[in-house]
């Protein structure tokens, strides 16, 4: 009998010791388990207040005078003349940075080409590439030079007169729906993209002619963050500070690296530009504030990816409208995509069944991967 009682004696001293352990490395690093787990079950909480209600319209609206401030700067390219034609079903906005002119021709020789477009498609997509100016002055001159070179040959850069860094993607989201309003606002479809994101053309288009024969006045599909909360850790480049943005959890919102809207959302987005403060410099949640100011809500689809790269396979080929993360690769990936071996894998039972399995298999693995879902594998 007392062996047994040195026995429970002994294991509750090492339970005591072992939840010292706990709270111990708990406290040092709370921080991060705050940051990933306590702030993600807060703000998903929180989400249905911020998209529900409008105290987020009330604490970002500002003067139209102050709200027009933030993008008030001077035109330095302006392809004014490239949606001339009236019959255009897409504007297509690629956010570039001025040093990157091989990524922007990369584009135009495959998935951008938009000759390509008009004869194999027989669509008109405007593909206009987006930028400010070189933020290191001892370069910029250099390099505007150069911008202005690729301008008189292509005629597709939009430019105007800020610093091209991280901090001022707002001032290009605002800079891309003040210009379609004012130069290309019969778009049927406003895409915004990455320099570094694939987008299957010849998919995006088929899914685009597919919804102008639908009711898409509310259209706003892409890669959907729903309940993200802010980012309160200092050290990253995505730290909003409560005196910027001061809820628990951001509006839902759609990744910024591609997302399509219809031409009456991206006017009601614009709208919602001139009364908010822009000061919030990410801008793909400064779009979603935008969007529940005007009562839009965003759409998952499936083949838009997040922030990774989809799986290279000719059954993903298939269906896929967007693959974040491409620079080296986008002319193997623009031929293998393309191919008519790609396009209807999976007919037939046995295509089916095949390209099922191996969707599951590579979007279904049991880790999160910010690419396309497992439910694209049942799509």
């Amino acid at each position: 009998m007392f062996r047994n009682f040195r026995l429970v004696r002994k294991w509750k001293f090492l339970q005591l010791i072992s939840m010292c352990c706990v709270l111990s490395t708990l406290l040092v690093c709370w921080e991060e388990v705050d940051h990933h787990v306590i702030s993600h079950v807060r703000s998903y909480s929180y989400r249905y207040l911020i998209n529900r209600y409008d105290f987020i319209n009330k604490s970002f609206a500002v003067s139209r005078e102050e709200a027009d401030s933030f993008g008030r700067f001077p035109y330095l390219i302006n392809p004014q003349e490239i949606c001339a034609h009236k019959d255009v079903l897409l504007l297509l906005f690629v956010k570039s940075s001025p040093e990157n002119f091989r990524r922007r021709q990369i584009i135009r020789s495959t998935w951008g080409n938009q000759t390509y477009i008009k004869q194999e498609l027989g669509v008109n997509v405007k593909v206009v590439y987006v930028m400010g100016v070189h933020p290191n002055p001892h370069q910029r001159a250099a390099v505007q030079k150069k911008l202005n070179d690729e301008d008189q040959i292509h005629s597709d850069l939009l430019q105007q007169n800020f610093m091209d860094t991280f901090h001022n993607l707002t001032i290009k989201l605002l800079l891309q729906f003040r210009w379609a309003h004012a130069s290309c606002a019969h778009a049927r479809f406003l895409m915004s993209s990455d320099d570094d994101v694939f987008v299957h053309m010849p998919n995006l288009v088929q899914s685009l002619q597919a919804l102008s024969k639908q009711d898409v006045e509310n259209l706003w599909i892409g890669h959907v963050h729903r309940g993200a909360p802010p980012v309160r850790l200092k050290s990253s480049k995505y730290y909003v500070s409560f005196q910027m943005y001061q809820y628990s959890s951001y509006p839902d919102y759609t990744a910024g690296a591609g997302y399509v809207v219809s031409r009456e959302v991206a006017a009601k987005i614009y709208h919602a530009t001139m009364t908010l403060n822009a000061s919030l410099h990410i801008d793909d949640v400064f779009m979603g504030i935008c969007a529940v100011t005007v009562g839009v809500s965003p759409q998952e689809h499936v083949y838009f990816a997040g922030e990774a790269k989809a799986p290279y396979h000719p059954c993903i080929y298939e269906k896929m409208i967007t693959s974040h993360g491409h620079e080296d690769d986008v002319r193997y990936l623009w031929k293998a995509a393309t191919t008519p071996e790609a396009k209807g894998i999976s007919s037939g039972f046995f295509g089916n069944l095949y390209c099922k399995a191996v969707k599951m298999f590579l979007l279904c693995k049991p880790f999160f991967s910010n690419t396309y879902s497992c439910r694209a594998a049942f799509s």
